[in-house]
């Protein structure tokens, strides 16, 4: 698999309500992952709002890949920040980092794929 845009990360200080106000507006689904984070399914993109106490700033892009460990080197030679190291979530692994522009974003790999 080529590394692809593969999701989008809504940050929210009320998941509910940003839940809500999403299937209201657009009509798309809202799959529950606990108090804290909520999947969206029907926008096009796989999607997520994150309510945790850690959560990014803005909304995120995340690349999807099949080696994490060569993202994450290409994307130090190519001028990025690492700005969460890799780490474990239920869906597989994943880093964040900041692009020379500014743009914070996350790659990961899917749990079984490398």
């Amino acid at each position: 698999m080529a590394d692809r845009l593969d999701y989008i990360e809504f940050p929210s200080a009320d998941r509910e309500k940003t839940s809500a106000f999403f299937r209201e507006a657009f009509n798309w689904g809202i799959i529950s992952y606990g108090p804290i984070y909520d999947g969206i399914d029907g926008a096009g993109i796989d999607g997520g709002i994150d309510q945790s106490e850690n959560r990014v700033e803005a909304t995120m892009a995340v690349v999807r890949t099949d080696d994490l460990d060569a993202a994450e080197a290409r994307v130090l030679a190519a001028g990025g920040v690492v700005t969460r190291p890799q780490y474990d979530f239920p869906g597989g692994r994943r880093f964040h980092f900041r692009e020379p522009g500014g743009n914070e974003m996350a790659v990961y790999v899917a749990r079984g794929e490398g």
